[in-house]
């Protein structure tokens, strides 16, 4: 099983990133070969709207950084997005990668039954963390994308999700979170 993880986080040592090592390890343990990219690494820009994947290309015409994370998406049978909640929303690392996703889809996605590019059957994980230890909070981010992501093909989606770690490490001392994020990558594993 070949399974893409973006780390969204632009802090190196962070919450989100500490239980994405723990799923992934536990993948790499039963067999699953791992790609993982540190998006704040990158250089690439946002969707500029050019609707070029929709009239001339079956892919976006950026050509930047993300162009290699976009095509390692389309192989993978696992994304895993691993983010920090800031202002109630992914960051903008991870934010700028869901926009250029649009180009996975077909010119007429709003009308077709099989909107997507990408090969059916994908797995999507979802793992959030946010220092605001009010699970009520910010608990909307999680269904909107895996309503999105559904669109690309991604029929099983889950969340590993961690409130009230603000600071970095908070989370490594999370036994639940870290054995949720263990036994999720069982699950996908499976």
């Amino acid at each position: 099983m070949k399974i893409v993880c973006l780390l969204g986080s632009p802090r190196r040592k962070a919450n989100s990133t500490a239980i994405a090592r723990r799923f992934c390890e536990t993948a790499q343990h039963l067999g699953a070969e791992v790609d993982n990219f540190v998006l704040n690494k990158l250089k690439f820009r946002g969707c500029q709207a050019c609707m070029t994947c929709k009239t001339k290309l079956d892919r976006c015409v950026l050509e930047d950084d993300l162009s290699e994370v976009l095509d390692a998406v389309r192989e993978a049978d696992v994304l895993v997005m691993a983010s920090p909640i800031y202002f109630g929303e992914v960051s903008s690392q991870l934010k700028g990668f869901i926009d250029r996703t649009f180009s996975y889809l077909v010119p007429d996605y709003g009308s077709n039954p099989n909107p997507s590019r990408l090969s059916p059957g994908k797995k999507l994980v979802f793992i959030l963390s946010q220092g605001q230890p009010d699970e009520k909070k910010f608990a909307d981010v999680f269904p909107r994308y895996a309503y999105f992501f559904k669109w690309f093909g991604f029929d099983e989606a889950y969340l590993i999700r961690a409130c009230g770690v603000r600071n970095q490490g908070d989370v490594e001392a999370r036994e639940d979170i870290m054995t949720l994020a263990k036994e999720t990558a069982e699950k996908v594993m499976a």
